[in-house]
């Protein structure tokens, strides 16, 4: 039988993954008090159409004509975590939104064995360099994460305050090679200047680079570091901008916990290039969160508890403590468009700090377009 499903990388290139062949017979369950053999699964059920180095077969020996991936490509093989792998292969291709023709081993193959199967499809990569996409946690309304990645985000804040301000951040993502991200941070903003009268435009452009140090798949934890430049490019008249450029390097950490929790934090530093305009402050956030999964494969809920801090370099500024209760899900079926809904509560000088309405929507590019895997 052809076992094939299909996914757009970057939106524009077709890659097809054959977890079976017409040449090869359906596994069979193995000996229960037999270990599974990693290389044998693969060999009986993957390399008639993979090829015995993962980089797939000539087309001229498969039964289709659409370019078999390359799974000792790391940039294409590292990325997604082993959930997704195993999900695919054991419920076939419709449990992720891929094509049907990819068909379910479940039946024929326990835990074990699909487990076992994706471990060998892991040794084709052998750069070590590329973090494990098992350690792309969720991502919180504030505090960055460690991974480096793909994604289109759009984020909408509204003030719960006396003076109304609606704000939207288009935030672009582009990650090159194994460790690397640049990010570009499109601000806009509607501001209530007197009861009524509204002005708005472009806020304060923030263009990043982010770069993985440290991961381990092992221990579930990645470092990384992150340098972002605010340009003034809004209106400071309009409380549309800060007045000057201003440097914010910081340190994120990411650690998976048991149950399918985990942390995130970020702590660093805002150095503003004209000290008049804007005071140095120091900030550290905290994420804390656990996925929740629909069925074995479903959809994915996850709430999460940010707590976040910052403190000016002046001898009379106090620490600010934010609380911010959130909720993500996955959207689609292959779970690569997601949203999160939250609110950021004051906890310091509440009587002039309002509450804060958050939300985002996320498209993770890489693993299709938008309207795809619904």
């Amino acid at each position: 039988m052809e076992c094939r499903f299909r996914f757009q990388i970057a939106g524009s290139a077709l890659l097809t993954i054959v977890l079976g062949a017409s040449a090869v017979a359906s596994p069979q369950p193995p000996d229960a008090t037999t270990p599974p053999n990693p290389e044998q699964l693969y060999a009986s059920a993957c390399a008639a159409c993979h090829g015995a180095d993962g980089r797939g077969a000539p087309l001229s020996s498969v039964a289709f004509d659409v370019p078999l991936p390359d799974f000792s490509d790391c940039s294409f093989a590292s990325r997604e975590p082993d959930g997704d792998w195993a999900a695919v292969v054991h419920d076939g291709g419709p449990v992720r939104g891929f094509d049907r023709m990819m068909p379910a081993f479940g039946e024929a193959w326990g835990a074990d064995e699909i487990l076992a199967s994706l471990d060998h499809v892991r040794t084709f990569c052998g750069d070590e360099s590329w973090p494990a996409g098992d350690l792309n946690m969720p991502l919180a309304l504030i505090t960055e994460k460690a991974y480096p990645e793909d994604e289109l985000v759009l984020t909408s804040s509204v003030d719960r305050g006396d003076a109304g301000r609606v704000a939207t951040r288009i935030i672009y993502e582009k990650r090159f090679g194994a460790r690397n991200q640049i990010e570009i941070d499109v601000p806009f903003a509607a501001v209530e200047r007197a009861p009524g009268e509204w002005t708005g435009g472009v806020g304060d452009i923030a263009v990043g680079f982010k770069r993985a140090l440290l991961h381990s798949a092992d221990r579930g934890s990645i470092v990384s570091v992150l340098g972002e430049l605010v340009v003034p490019t809004g209106d400071q008249s309009d409380s549309l901008g800060g007045g000057t450029a201003v440097f914010e390097p910081s340190v994120l950490i990411g650690q998976l916990l048991p149950a399918d929790g985990f942390v995130q934090v970020q702590a660093g530093f805002e150095v503003p290039t004209n000290p008049a305009a804007a005071g140095r402050e120091a900030f550290w956030r905290t994420a804390v969160g656990k996925s929740f999964t629909e069925g074995a494969f479903g959809r994915a809920w996850t709430p999460m508890l940010e707590i976040l801090g910052a403190q000016e370099f002046t001898s009379a500024a106090r620490p600010q403590w934010d609380l911010v209760p959130q909720l993500q899900v996955t959207l689609n079926t292959r779970q690569h468009v997601i949203a999160n809904v939250g609110v950021r509560l004051p906890v310091t000088d509440a009587d002039r700090r309002g509450t804060q309405v958050l939300v985002y929507l996320l498209w993770d590019w890489f693993d299709g377009g938008f309207f795809e895997g619904w």
